[in-house]
């Protein structure tokens, strides 16, 4: 769209009366958390009510979620209609959300589908053999893409969405994404993001039904051999983000 959001190199996939996509970097919490850091709803929120010249409070509302060290495509409803009609693609399963995923080490197969229980106790999230009064079913395909030096490139496609699957499923074979050190990667990356990236994002329109998608570039220094990124690439770390801009213009600052 030719949109910048609060840098010429973090960009807008999409805006209308009813929609807001956008980049959102490894780092930045999606929504306020108990770290008090800024976050990219509260980011998006002052950059709509500046860009459109909104009086007073500017509603966007959160239908899904990235992690904080993950990187890639996020989508905000402008509107409560949109907010109710997106929620209810998002559980019914009308949307598709795929990622890409450097792995450690190998998948058994080189393609398939993974379905596991994962039980959630608060802020834990754990994979059990058999069903619990609180477990859920989780179900993802993958792809392998390449391998080299060790290590896997993952095409993954979200069948469910609970929080963390997509890592600690891969955790769950013995292979982690690099640099998640909760699901047992051996080292953490240098800005302590993830090698997790959610490429693409497809949703039906809140009040035109038609399919929209969204595929996010690849960012600079994405740490996979070959794959190179644009010189207008996104950045993949929000702490870049944050010292390039203008230091009156730095959230926390």
């Amino acid at each position: 769209m030719g949109i910048d959001f609060l840098h010429h190199r973090w960009p807008v996939f999409y805006a209308d009366n009813h929609l807001l996509v956008l980049y959102k970097p490894a780092g930045l919490p999606a929504q306020g958390d108990a770290s008090g850091d800024p976050c990219l709803l509260e980011l998006a929120r002052g950059w709509v009510k500046e860009r459109y010249h909104k009086p007073g409070s500017v509603f966007l509302g959160l239908v899904h979620r990235l992690d904080r060290p993950v990187a890639g495509v996020m989508l905000f409803a402008r509107t409560s209609k949109a907010a109710s009609r997106l929620s209810a693609a998002f559980r019914s399963r009308r949307t598709r959300k795929r990622y890409l995923a450097i792995l450690e080490g190998h998948l058994p197969a080189p393609s398939g589908e993974l379905t596991h229980l994962i039980e959630r106790h608060e802020r834990v999230s754990r994979i059990v053999p058999a069903p619990t009064l609180v477990s859920r079913e989780a179900r993802l395909s993958y792809r392998v893409l390449e391998a080299a030096a060790g290590r896997s490139l993952v095409a993954v496609e979200l069948e469910t969405g609970r929080r963390h699957q997509i890592r600690l499923q891969v955790a769950h074979l013995g292979c982690p994404i690099v640099g998640d050190l909760r699901y047992g990667a051996p080292a953490p990356l240098p800005s302590r993001q993830i090698a997790l990236f959610a490429r693409e994002l497809a949703v039906p329109h809140p009040t035109r039904g038609e399919i929209l998608t969204f595929t996010a570039p690849l960012p600079a220094g994405w740490p996979w051999p070959g794959c190179a990124a644009e010189a207008s690439a996104p950045l993949w770390n929000w702490i870049d983000y944050r010292l390039s801009l203008p230091i009156a213009s730095r959230p926390g600052i």
